[in-house]
């Protein structure tokens, strides 16, 4: 199963899009304390999240509250990564997988990533920008895990308009 990890996200359109992207895949998403937004259903939906009830989430009290109840291979995504997103295999679907992303000031601490220096890396951008936005963070690296495991019961065609409607 691919799983996305929020550590201590601050934004909550940020968290609203992921939320989507993880309802539309199948993923689970796991939020790790604290947020910089509150959860309830009408401050969620006030940003636009209506659909939080497709979205399989966990919410963690800290880093060591998530690491004692979740076992698999963790990746993180992080500005100082020097290997790309893409060199790493992530086909094996019987496996849990953990992508874990940091908060959108300061990212993940450096005292958790120098415990998994072989599994940082960076989505490889120019020197204009600092970093990308993390939901579109989220949606580059979820889905090249999985076009790695092909696309595991996602739909390949539209199921309202049918899979001939541009022939038709």
């Amino acid at each position: 199963m691919v799983n996305i990890v929020l550590f201590e996200p601050e934004i909550p359109q940020n968290t609203g899009n992921i939320m989507r992207t993880c309802a539309g895949t199948g993923s689970k998403l796991h939020l790790i304390k604290p947020l910089g937004f509150s959860l309830s259903d009408r401050y969620m939906k006030r940003s636009g999240v209506n659909y939080i009830e497709h979205c399989d989430y966990h919410v963690y009290d800290n880093w060591d509250d998530f690491v004692s109840q979740n076992d698999g291979e963790y990746f993180f995504l992080t500005r100082y990564g020097t290997k790309p997103h893409t060199a790493f295999d992530y086909s094996d679907s019987d496996k849990n997988i953990y992508l874990i992303f940091g908060k959108e000031s300061t990212g993940i601490p450096k005292e958790i990533l120098t415990k998994y220096l072989d599994k940082c890396m960076r989505i490889p951008i120019n020197s204009n920008i600092r970093a990308l936005n993390l939901s579109n963070c989220v949606a580059i690296m979820l889905f090249e895990v999985l076009r790695q495991q092909n696309y595991p019961n996602l739909l390949m065609s539209d199921p309202f308009k049918g899979e001939k409607y541009l022939e038709e």
